[in-house]
C-alpha cells in the first residue's frame, strides 16, 4: 500500500527535526537563536551546520549542492557543485563541504539584471545562506541537489534579488509593529507577516503547444479566433477534472509535499484548462520561495503528464487569464493573528489598530501597489472583465465600514457577531453567516482575518508585492508608534487614520465604469500605462519610504527600474518578432497559396457554369484582407527594426 502523506511530508527538507538528528545539542540550540531572534552566526556553528547538512542530503542521494537564489528575472537560479575534493592519497576522493561554503557563494554578478549596478567587466557578486527558509533536496529523476536558499548581493552590497529586500522589510515591519504592540500593553518579540498564495495556471497538452511558436516563444496566443465554445457558461469552474489531469494534480501534490510545501486546495478555474493551487500560510519569506517551487514543480510535472503548464497573465483572448491572489496577514510569536477581529470590545485596540495601518498604507502608497504588479504580462490582464483594475480601492465590508466610521467620530466600535441563517430545508444544518462577504472585483479586500492583494501576476515572484506591502505597513506603524511615544492618544490617531483613509474603501463592483468616475472624483490614482507604473518606483515619496525603513536604497530602486522598464520592452519585442516570423514564414503563405486556389477554383466554375460571382467576390475580399494584413505587417516590422 502507497504511503500516506503523513509518512513522507517534507522527507526531503531539512527540518527541525532533521536538525535536531543531525547536530549535537548545542549547536542545534545556537542555530535556533539564529533563526527565530537574529543571533550572530560563527563559523564554528556554520562548520557543525555544513557537516550535518551534507550528512543528512547525501543520505537522500545528493552528490552535489545549489546556492538557490532569486535573482530580477522572475525565476530561480543555481550553479551546482560536487561534495567532492580530491584527498591527499593520490586518486582518491573525499566528501567536501564546511561553512564557507555553505555560507558563501560567488556568482557572475553582471551576468544578471542589474540596472546599471554592475558593468560587464565588473563580475563579482556574492550569495549568502538564508537561514530562516529551510534547505531541501530536489530531485530529478535519478539526481538528486541540496539546494540552499540564499540571498544575492553585489560586490558591494547592494541587492539583486527578490529575497534580500523582503527580509529587509520583514524586519521593519516586526521592528515597528513589536513597538506598537508595547506600547498598546501587549507582550510580543517578534511579528511575522504570513502569506497564502494562491496559483492559477492553464494546462494544455503538448502536442497543440509544439504546434503554436507564440505560445513557445511569449507563452501567449498573439493570433487567433475565438472558439465556438468558450467561456460563455461558465460550466468550467469548479467541474469535474478528468483522469488525466487528477493524475498530473496526484503528482504534482505528492512532489510539493515532499518539499514541505502544504498544497492545500485544487480546483477548476473559470476558463477552459484552467486551474488554482493554493498552499496553506507561511511566512512571507518561506511562502514566496514555496512559491517559486510550486511554478517550478507545475511545469515538470506537466511535462511528464505530456501537458504544457502555461504561467502567463493572458495565454489566451476572450478567455479569463491567471493571477496569484496573495492573502496577507500579521502573526506574533505568541500565535496571535493581529488582523483577527477581536470578540470583546474591551480588546479591540489592537486589531482597530493594526486594521487602520493597512488600510491608511493602501491609500497613501496605492501607486506603489500598483507599481508591484507591473508587467507586460500583467498589462493583457489588469482592468479586464476578470481582474482588479488599474484604480486601488479596498472593500471591507459594511460591518468594517461602520466600525470606520465610529473611530472617524471617536468612538468606540465594534463588528457585529455572525448571524445565524437557515436555507429552508430541515435536514440541512444551520450556518454562521459571515460579517462581510468577499468582492472578487476589488484589488485589496478584507477577507476574514487577513487582506488579499488581487492583482499580483500568476508568472511573478511574490517577493516584491510583499516587499512593497510590508514596508508601507511598517511606516504606518512606524508613525502610530511614534505619536503615541509622543503622548498622543490612541482614539485621537485612529480617528485621525480613519478621516484620511475613507476615500480608499469602497464595496461596490470595481469594474464598473461608474466606479472609475467615482474614483476619480474622491482623487484616487488611477494608472493605466505598465510603464506609467514601473516608474512610480522611483517617484521621491516612494525612495522616501523605503530608505527610511532600510528596504531598498535609491540607487537599488533606480536599478529596479531600469531592469523593470527593460524587461517590459525585451518581453514586447520578443512578442513583435514572433508575430513578424509567423506572419512571414505561416500566415502570409497559406493565405496566398489559398487564393491561388480560389481563383482556379473561379475559373474552372465560370468555364462549366458561366456564374463566377460568388467566387470572384470570396477572392475580391480575400486579396483585399492580404493586402491589409500585409500593410499591417510592414509597419510592425519597421517599428521593430527602429527598436
Amino acid at each position: 500500500m502507497k504511503p500516506y502523506v503523513t509518512e513522507y511530508f517534507a522527507e526531503n527538507v531539512f527540518t527541525d527535526a532533521a536538525m535536531q538528528a543531525y547536530l549535537p545539542a548545542d549547536a542545534y540550540a545556537a542555530l535556533r537563536r539564529t533563526i527565530d531572534e537574529g543571533a550572530p552566526l560563527t563559523i564554528e556553528l556554520a562548520n557543525q551546520v555544513a557537516v550535518a547538512m551534507r550528512d543528512w542530503a547525501v543520505g537522500l542521494g545528493a552528490t552535489h549542492y545549489t546556492h538557490w537564489f532569486q535573482p530580477m528575472t522572475g525565476q530561480t537560479a543555481e550553479k551546482h557543485d560536487a561534495f567532492l575534493s580530491p584527498a591527499e592519497e593520490s586518486g582518491k576522493v573525499i566528501l567536501d563541504f564546511d561553512g564557507k561554503k555553505l555560507i558563501r557563494g560567488e556568482t557572475d554578478a553582471s551576468s544578471f539584471p542589474s540596472g546599471g549596478l554592475r558593468a560587464t567587466f565588473e563580475a563579482r557578486g556574492y550569495t549568502t545562506w538564508d537561514c530562516t527558509s529551510p534547505p531541501f533536496v530536489r530531485k530529478d529523476g535519478e539526481v538528486s541537489t541540496l539546494c540552499i536558499p540564499t540571498a544575492f548581493c553585489s560586490y558591494s552590497g547592494e541587492a539583486l534579488d527578490e529575497k534580500t529586500p523582503l527580509l529587509r522589510s520583514m524586519e521593519s515591519l516586526s521592528r515597528q509593529a513589536v513597538r506598537v504592540l508595547g506600547l498598546l500593553g501587549v507582550e510580543a518579540k517578534k511579528v511575522v507577516p504570513c502569506v497564502g498564495g494562491e496559483q492559477e495556471y492553464f494546462l494544455i497538452d503538448k502536442s497543440a503547444f509544439a504546434r503554436r511558436k507564440d505560445l513557445i516563444y511569449t507563452g501567449r496566443t498573439l493570433f487567433g479566433a475565438p472558439p465556438a465554445k468558450g467561456q460563455e457558461l461558465e460550466d468550467q469552474y469548479y467541474s469535474n477534472m478528468s483522469s488525466r489531469v487528477a493524475k498530473f494534480m496526484a503528482e504534482l501534490n505528492e512532489e510539493l509535499w515532499k518539499l514541505g510545501v502544504i498544497a492545500k486546495t485544487q480546483h477548476y478555474e473559470a476558463a477552459p484548462a484552467q486551474y488554482e493551487l493554493a498552499p496553506v500560510y507561511a511566512s512571507a519569506n518561506i511562502a514566496t520561495d514555496h512559491n517559486q517551487i510550486i511554478m517550478e514543480m507545475l511545469r515538470r510535472v506537466a511535462e511528464r503528464h505530456g501537458f504544457a503548464c502555461l504561467l502567463h497573465e493572458k495565454p489566451f483572448d476572450h478567455v479569463n487569464g491567471s493571477g496569484k491572489h496573495n492573502n496577507w496577514s500579521l502573526m506574533t510569536d505568541t500565535g496571535k493573528n493581529l488582523l483577527k477581529p477581536a470578540k470583546k470590545l474591551e480588546d479591540s485596540d489592537v486589531f482597530n489598530t493594526f486594521f487602520m495601518a493597512v488600510i491608511a498604507a493602501v491609500n497613501e502608497y496605492s501607486p506603489a501597489l500598483r507599481m508591484s504588479c507591473a508587467s507586460l504580462g500583467n498589462s493583457y490582464r489588469l482592468g479586464g472583465n476578470e481582474a482588479p483594475p488599474a484604480v486601488i480601492s479596498a472593500y471591507i465590508g459594511s460591518d468594517l465600514c461602520a466600525l470606520v466610521d465610529h473611530l472617524a467620530e471617536k468612538q468606540t466600535g465594534s463588528l457585529a457577531k455572525k448571524k445565524e441563517m437557515t436555507i429552508g430545508v430541515s435536514t440541512l444544518p444551520m450556518l454562521l453567516r459571515d460579517t462581510s462577504d468577499r468582492n472578487r472585483t476589488s484589488p485589496f479586500a478584507f477577507t476574514g482575518n487577513k487582506f488579499e492583494f488581487r492583482m499580483v501576476g500568476s508568472s511573478q515572484s511574490l517577493g516584491l508585492p510583499n516587499t512593497v506591502l510590508n514596508t508601507i505597513v511598517a511606516e504606518q506603524l512606524m508613525r502610530i508608534a511614534d505619536r503615541l511615544e509622543s503622548g498622543e492618544s490612541l482614539k485621537d490617531i485612529l480617528a485621525d487614520l480613519a478621516i484620511k483613509s475613507r476615500r480608499i474603501l469602497f464595496n461596490g463592483d470595481s469594474y464598473t465604469a461608474e466606479w472609475r468616475q467615482e474614483a476619480e472624483r474622491r482623487g484616487l490614482p488611477c494608472i493605466e500605462s505598465t510603464v506609467d507604473a514601473i516608474e512610480v518606483m522611483t517617484s521621491p515619496d516612494l525612495v522616501d519610504v523605503f530608505t527610511r525603513q532600510g528596504v531598498l536604497s535609491a540607487t537599488e530602486l533606480s536599478s529596479r527600474r531600469e531592469i523593470a522598464l527593460m524587461s517590459y520592452a525585451k518581453h514586447g519585442s520578443i512578442e513583435s518578432a514572433t508575430m513578424l516570423k509567423m506572419s512571414r514564414q505561416k500566415i502570409l503563405p497559406a493565405c496566398i497559396r489559398y487564393s491561388k486556389v480560389l481563383a482556379e477554383s473561379s475559373t474552372a466554375v465560370k468555364a462549366a457554369m458561366g456564374d463566377n460571382s460568388v467566387h470572384s467576390e470570396l477572392l475580391a475580399n480575400l486579396c483585399r484582407g492580404i493586402r491589409s494584413f500585409k500593410d499591417a505587417v510592414d509597419v510592425l516590422e519597421k517599428a521593430q527594426g527602429e527598436y
